[in-house]
């Protein structure tokens, strides 16, 4: 997330507003609820994270072990379970 400067975007009344109430401080201003992206929908990671898994399955269903996938992903054994495993 990248930090803006208030001054940079707002009027100067409404920064004077909210210098009442934080100074030098952060906020955290988040999206309308409409506008809000699902974890991993804007970087793309959700969709790396589903080929990888995908991946995973393919391998284990191939005849691969669990504890060499865990190793070949650098994941845990309990981690590989739950990606096979999950329905």
């Amino acid at each position: 997330m990248k930090y803006i400067n208030a001054k940079e975007i707002l009027p100067d009344v409404l920064v004077e507003e909210l210098q009442k109430y934080v100074q030098a401080g952060y906020i955290y201003i988040p999206a309308k609820s409409e506008q809000h992206k699902s974890w991993g929908e804007l970087s793309g990671y959700r969709k790396e994270l589903e080929r990888r898994n995908k991946a995973i399955i393919a391998e284990y269903q191939r005849g691969a072990s669990i504890e060499k996938l865990a190793d070949k992903y650098y994941l845990s054994v309990y981690a590989i379970r739950k990606i096979i495993y999950k329905k």
